[in-house]
């Protein structure tokens, strides 16, 4: 049973961190079936996901049930704020980690290529590129003879998510200083609309991935161009869609009556992870985008 005084919490034992592993280790292993074409990969992949569903559902709901009945203390409150600081740095080593492969593959692969002309004689170093063999055609049947690709302009749809996410950096700093100031109404609308600028970065990621794969030709087998692409942008958007889920989470929170202007640490922790999202965009439409 867990005990807290005004010096230390001590949580009860707690199955939830094992079955977190074993989801995250069933949708892996699904994933792994999948691109190997094997047929039970995807079963395996909808197992992981609906263990890591019920995990979040029950395993958050603890946690703020436990928040909301005035357990938790001073120390649990620095633990939360030293353990989200420390996810969010993780999340900035996981972007630095493409970033550096985008940075090395611009200025160093691809000038070795074009230098060496005994390897592959006639390539053209320079970028974007789809490599020496150039671009694979996944869908012919969509794209008659692909045998090229034009990468993403940053003056259209990268343009206007661009100013989404800056919007949406505002709204829920807006949001935040209602629950300071104890206004709810402008918290809860500060978040409403948060959440639909997230709704609405993502429907135009979604379009923007068509629009790619159906008549630019840029797909994941556009070499080293399309693998970076879609790695660095997919792995953000993947990561707006959880922030999406956190902030609709804080709003149906704030709307149930939750959070002080001394004690939102929720709140903050989502406002957090919204901020690096945006961050992390804008280096993305600079050097992926742009230049």
């Amino acid at each position: 049973m867990s005990t807290a005084n005004s010096n230390y919490y001590l949580p009860s034992p707690s199955a939830w961190p094992i079955i977190t592993s074993v989801g995250l280790f069933a949708l892996a292993l699904g994933f792994i079936l999948l691109m190997n074409g094997i047929g039970a990969g995807p079963w395996v992949m909808l197992v992981g996901t609906a263990i890591i569903v019920y995990m979040m559902f029950r395993w958050f709901g603890q946690v703020i049930g436990e928040s909301e009945s005035g357990t938790y203390n001073e120390q649990v409150d620095r633990s939360f704020r030293w353990g989200m600081a420390w996810f969010i740095f993780s999340e900035v080593m996981f972007f630095a980690a493409f970033f550096g492969a985008l940075f090395y593959v611009r200025q160093f692969a691809v000038q070795w290529l074009g230098a060496d002309d005994l390897l592959w004689p006639g390539f053209d170093a320079t970028w974007p590129t789809a490599g020496p063999k150039g671009p694979v055609a996944v869908a012919p049947d969509l794209v008659p003879g692909l045998n090229q690709f034009s990468p993403m302009g940053a003056w259209g749809i990268p343009a206007i998510n661009t100013l989404i996410l800056l919007t949406s950096g505002a709204t829920v700093t807006w949001a935040h200083w209602g629950l300071v100031k104890g206004n709810r109404a402008q918290l809860i609308t500060g978040l409403f609309l948060t959440v639909a600028l997230g709704i609405t970065f993502l429907t135009l990621q979604a379009f923007e991935y068509m629009h790619a794969y159906t008549e630019l030709g840029l797909t994941l087998k556009t070499g080293v161009y399309g693998a970076t692409f879609f790695m660095l942008t997919g792995f953000h958007g993947f990561h707006v869609t959880m922030g999406t889920i956190m902030l609709i989470v804080i709003l149906a929170r704030s709307m149930a009556g939750h959070f002080r202007p001394d004690h939102h640490f929720g709140f903050e922790a989502v406002a957090w992870y919204w901020h690096f999202v945006d961050v992390v965009w804008l280096g993305l439409f600079i050097f992926v985008y742009w230049f």
